[in-house]
């Protein structure tokens, strides 16, 4: 006979026959965990193994006999048994499981014991120690023990090589064996490995080039950087060309986002408005922006009041006058009907058809500061009157009384910061005639402060 299928006190080589030495060595309980003596059947795969080992979890009828340990087949044993249901061979080693199942030493071997006290596990081969060597694993075999067939209806018989094998199962059994495979499938079951929160970058590949004339393979030419389509392409009348980049649809904006564009348009189109900042707006209009007003309906709004002549803080002007707007003009047909009172109304019509009225403020711009106070400056001088000998006569109609007079309403209005008495006798009569009405040196002032000031828009004061 093989060694493996001998019993420990053959497999053990003693010669020693005696009856007296065998009764007193022989353990029946420690002999039914060997494949020689077991009463159970091979399982034949691992699977239906734990179909029986899920049984003995449930029955719970198995208890060791020992005073240390676990004694119950548990949740601990069902994890040793999952790992030792995917070994084929069936040779697990201690370190192995501890390492595998984060368990101690001395638990894995309880667990590996209460599989083999219950008939489920049987070494085929013991484990050894050899010195210098290091130790071999045990190996098992997966068997059943006649309990479970009992239990489930089984119908058996014999095997040579399973020792028996099932033949079938009865109806008052098919119901328990569901229910087991159903365990055994969850318990086997791998868990699905969680997704990384960053996903792994692509590796880089070189871009595609054409196939250079030469037939090389490589994607480098011996030309230089130049490359040349595949003959293929050629005859088709098509080039090598790198893929088109796709164009991204516009981004959609969230509520923080419309608040933000509503405020730019404000800022934009609201004369008082346009120094404020757009954050600032943006959260002032908040209320307004998430109930999806527009810009036209806020302007609608503020065009319900008469506008302040002078605002100083336009962030508290605009929250003023949009407190709880959102909540009196709550629906669309009500600010479409704001919307069209102000397009009807006359203030409305005289607001978009002429320029805010307000007390002139010095310019922002250096330049045009200079040019203003160089003005000032000549006429507390004098410089800009002509000698009386000098007066030239725009035109025949006009006295010499009537020419100075319209001279000083063209400098009192310069001063003012209008130029259009001058500008608009530039464009009609040219500007030989116009130094000849107001004096050259008025009309050239008059011109440097028209240009540099035609980028320049006046702040409004109301």
């Amino acid at each position: 006979m093989p060694r493996d299928q001998l019993s420990p006190l053959e497999a053990s080589g003693s010669n020693d026959t005696s009856t007296t030495d065998v009764d007193a060595s022989f353990d029946p309980a420690h002999t039914r965990q060997w494949l020689s003596g077991t009463d159970g059947r091979i399982a034949t795969d691992g699977f239906s193994w734990m179909q029986a080992v899920c049984w003995f979890r449930l029955d719970g009828s198995y208890t060791a006999d020992r005073d240390h340990g676990p004694k119950r087949l548990g949740d601990t044993t069902l994890r040793v048994a999952v790992v030792l249901a995917r070994l084929n061979p069936c040779r697990p080693g201690v370190a192995y499981l501890m390492r595998l199942l984060k368990l101690s030493k001395r638990t894995v071997q309880y667990h590996l014991a209460i599989l083999r006290e219950a008939g489920l596990l049987t070494y085929r081969a013991k484990g050894t120690r050899v010195s210098g060597q290091g130790g071999m694993a045990s190996e098992y075999v997966w068997t059943i023990p006649p309990a479970f067939d009992t239990a489930l209806h089984l119908r058996t018989s014999a095997s040579e090589q399973y020792l028996r094998i099932v033949r079938g199962i009865e109806d008052a059994g098919r119901k328990l064996m569901k229910r087991l495979a159903k365990m055994a499938q969850r318990l086997m079951a791998k868990p699905r490995r969680a997704r990384s929160a960053k996903p792994a970058p692509r590796p880089s590949s070189p871009r595609r080039r054409c196939t250079p004339m030469g037939g090389s393979s490589s994607a480098l030419s011996s030309a230089g950087t130049s490359t040349f389509p595949s003959e293929s392409k050629l005859g088709s009348g098509n080039s090598c060309t790198s893929p088109s980049k796709k164009t991204r649809a516009p981004r959609r904006l969230n509520a923080v986002g419309r608040r933000y564009r509503l405020a730019a348009e404000l800022v934009r189109q609201v004369p008082w408005l346009h120094r404020a900042a757009v954050p600032r707006i943006a959260w002032i209009v908040r209320h307004v922006s998430d109930a999806g007003w527009s810009s036209t309906e806020v302007i609608a709004l503020l065009a319900l009041q008469s506008p302040s002549r002078i605002v100083r803080r336009p962030s508290g002007f605009l929250a003023q006058r949009l407190h709880n707007a959102h909540q009196r003009f709550d629906t669309p047909a009500r600010r479409e009907e704001l919307v069209n009172w102000w397009r009807d109304s006359r203030e409305a019509e005289a607001d978009r058809h002429t320029e805010w009225q307000g007390t002139w403020q010095a310019p922002r711009s250096r330049a045009v500061t200079r040019l203003v106070r160089g003005a000032i400056d000549a006429v507390r001088q004098g410089q800009l009157h002509e000698p009386p000998g000098q007066v030239q006569a725009g035109s025949a109609e006009l006295t010499r009384e009537e020419l100075l007079a319209q001279r000083q309403a063209a400098l009192q209005a310069f001063l003012a910061g209008d130029t259009a008495l001058v500008t608009s006798a530039v464009d009609f009569l040219g500007r030989e005639a116009a130094e000849g009405l107001y004096g050259a040196d008025l009309v050239a002032r008059a011109l440097r402060l028209t240009r540099a000031s035609s980028h320049l828009k006046v702040r409004a004061l109301g």
